[in-house]
């Protein structure tokens, strides 16, 4: 491992084996979910906020099923906590199982997060609420339209956690609509690049752009910096 950014977040970061009082809070959000046996309409969208998928599921199913894991949460966890950022996007809250990750690893930090079902939103931020969370703002929206509409330029969004439409064209949009937001710290992470055919090509894309100078691929995740100090490479981690 040649650059000195990597081996410090991966030895100090990724590898971080203490076991941060954070987590049992996360253990606790996530076990408030799996005993909540209540259905709920949940709304998925496409494009242009058209529904291409309704039904009826229990918060504790889509907790199980949709949600981040337990490991995953507390790598997202150290991830913040170790770049500390001020400003956090994430697009797909989900139930907020990856949003309380972000924001047990920085509270001072300012959090926007997306969501296009009303009624997951709802049931999301009642957990909020419970568990304190006060930096968060949610948002209900169908995430391309929210990102063409809203003025990015103006905005430094430090770390954004992409888990929200996974597919390629989906991506590929959300990435280059939030590019005039990137500065030399901004972190983001993409879920689920090797899920499909189209995604790992979403994943090449995104890898070999002009602007793109430090990827992390661990599988599950892409990880990507704009560092212009730093030449060129990509790592394969295993976390």
């Amino acid at each position: 491992m040649h650059s000195p950014f990597v081996f410090n977040l991966v030895t100090k970061c990724f590898y971080d084996g203490k076991k941060h009082a954070e987590y049992s809070i996360l253990n606790n959000y996530r076990k408030s979910l799996l005993k909540n046996h209540n259905t709920i309409e949940v709304t998925d969208f496409g494009a242009g906020s058209k529904v291409f998928k309704s039904n009826t599921r229990a918060i504790n199913q889509i907790a199980s099923n949709a949600g981040i894991s337990k490991k995953r949460a507390e790598l997202l966890f150290r991830i913040t906590n170790y770049f500390q950022p001020s400003t956090i996007l994430e697009i797909g809250t989900s139930l907020g199982l990856a949003t309380s990750a972000l924001t047990l690893g920085n509270q001072k930090a300012k959090i926007t997060t997306l969501e296009g079902c009303p009624n997951t939103l709802h049931v999301t931020q009642k957990q909020f609420e419970e568990f304190g969370f006060k930096n968060i703002t949610s948002i209900n929206t169908e995430f391309s339209c929210y990102l063409k509409n809203y003025q990015l330029s103006i905005i430094n969004y430090q770390l954004i956690y992409f888990d929200g439409n996974h597919s390629k064209a989906a991506t590929l949009e959300y990435f280059e609509l939030l590019l005039p937001t990137i500065t030399n710290e901004s972190v983001w992470i993409f879920d689920d690049i090797h899920w499909s055919k189209d995604m790992q090509a979403a994943w090449e894309t995104i890898k070999n752009h002009p602007k793109v100078t430090i990827t992390i691929d661990t599988f599950q995740w892409g990880i990507v910096f704009f560092r212009m100090e730093q030449r060129k490479e990509h790592f394969l981690i295993r976390t």
